[in-house]
């Protein structure tokens, strides 16, 4: 029977995401940047503590999370607002201060939610495309910067090609878009030391978000953290569900950040893996894109689809991102031990 309802224009356009996580179980996971040895047991702990039948049936109380992570994030409680992942604080962003009246602006390839949520609000968007040697392309940025600029959302560290720009290049920004939003999205801040948090309050337009998906080892759960400033912030409650974030999350962080010695271990244990992984690249003459995250792109030209499938039917997981730039494939860096099978595999398939 046909039916007179349809979806907003803006639904209709949009081109389907289909994240390839099926099939996943026992495998060496080297392709979605998660932490790859399991988060804290301080976070089993707690959510072994918390869970009760009782406990279950109580919407969430978020003042306990929030109190130890304004104490460790060194931010103020009314500094941001805890979401359900770094999706949800880039929708938030986007329907808060963006909706279909603007323009976002985007640099490609990029994280896909930040097209995503930008669609799906009917903004438009303009994308300015990495150059050859995936290096941040700031002046077409900044001149792409115009009146009908709503927001401009940053991965820094860049997923899927791992470079990053420092604090001049994102004051530079700032200060050319002083009526945008600007979204610098600091997944994968822990392996780059960069960041523009202790900014909130120097720049109005500024917006940092912080996950606990990789380095934290909780992708799962879907946890993150919008800061900005106080005044944002008011507005970014207004227009977020006031339970979007699971009490079983918000319990997991709160332990999770108290467990600074697996952290701090886990980060140093990974940039060993990414030394160790370009050493590996250069000892077999590949290409790589140096990177400022937990993951390396490597260039494997026509054979990239192929190298994908023949290390998975090893056991090992990589990603490919030749749709995006061609030829291209995104290992994430684990532990050394992980990075060496990785090589192993690799280079027998790629010396034959």
């Amino acid at each position: 029977m046909s039916s007179g309802l349809q979806p907003r224009e803006a639904v209709r356009r949009m081109a389907p995401y289909h994240p390839p996580t099926g099939g996943r179980a026992g495998k060496l996971r080297l392709d979605f940047n998660e932490n790859t040895v399991g988060c804290s047991p301080r976070v089993i702990e707690a959510l072994r503590k918390y869970i009760s039948a009782d406990a279950l049936t109580i919407y969430p109380e978020y003042a306990d999370a929030i109190q130890k992570l304004a104490g460790f994030f060194g931010a103020a409680a009314d500094e941001f607002t805890m979401t359900n992942g770094t999706d949800e604080a880039i929708q938030l962003l986007v329907n808060t201060f963006v909706g279909g009246r603007g323009e976002v602006l985007l640099v490609k390839p990029s994280y896909a939610m930040y097209r995503f949520y930008a669609e799906l609000a009917g903004a438009a968007i303009r994308e300015i495309e990495y150059p050859e040697d995936l290096s941040f392309p700031l002046e077409a940025v900044r001149t792409a910067i115009g009146p009908a600029t709503r927001a401009i959302l940053i991965a820094n560290p860049n997923n899927p090609t791992g470079t990053g720009i420092g604090l001049n290049e994102v004051r530079g920004i700032l200060e050319a878009a002083p009526d945008a939003a600007v979204l610098i999205d600091e997944a994968y801040f822990e392996f780059s030391g960069i960041t523009a948090l202790g900014w909130i309050n120097q720049y109005p337009n500024l917006f940092v978000s912080r996950t606990f998906s990789k380095v934290y080892g909780m992708a799962a759960m879907r946890c993150g953290c919008l800061f900005s400033n106080a005044q944002n912030v008011q507005w970014l409650h207004k227009a977020q569900s006031p339970y979007s974030v699971n009490m079983l999350a918000a319990v997991a962080a709160g332990a999770a950040i108290e467990d600074c010695e697996f952290l701090n271990n886990y980060v140093t244990e990974a940039l060993a893996a990414r030394a160790l992984l370009c050493q590996g690249f250069e000892r077999l003459k590949i290409p790589y894109i140096p990177s400022l995250a937990n993951f390396v792109l490597f260039r494997a030209g026509e054979r990239a689809i192929s190298i994908r499938d023949a290390l998975r039917e090893r056991g090992v997981l990589v990603r490919d991102r030749s749709y995006e730039i061609p030829g291209c494939v995104r290992v994430t860096t684990g532990t050394r031990a992980q990075i060496a099978r990785f090589l192993t595999e690799l280079e027998t398939l790629w010396t034959r």
